[in-house]
């Protein structure tokens, strides 16, 4: 029997720590990029630069991510909330 046929769908929990993972790899980065192009020879001052352009884009991307997941959860209580009121449409078969 396939393993497939019995796994759930992944959980809201687990989207929001991928998510979490992501950003903590992009942060590690952000110090660690720096160090290697000081090492194999760039000056400080373009490391620096680095950093500060990987740390831009890490917070861009964080703030993105935080939106997807308020959306995504939003959109999920609407859909168990069903039909909200006197004007809504129904489905039929």
């Amino acid at each position: 029997m396939p393993a497939s046929s019995t796994a759930r769908p992944p959980s809201a929990y687990a989207a929001s720590e991928s998510a979490g993972d992501v950003v903590r790899w992009a942060a590690f980065s952000c110090g660690v990029v720096p160090v290697v192009l000081v090492v194999y020879g760039t000056s400080v001052g373009g490391a620096a630069v680095t950093a500060l352009g990987l740390a831009a884009v890490t917070a861009a991307c964080r703030i993105l991510l935080r939106r997807s997941e308020r959306g995504a959860a939003r959109l999920r209580a609407e859909e168990a909330a069903g039909p909200r009121g006197r004007h809504s449409r129904t489905v039929r078969d």
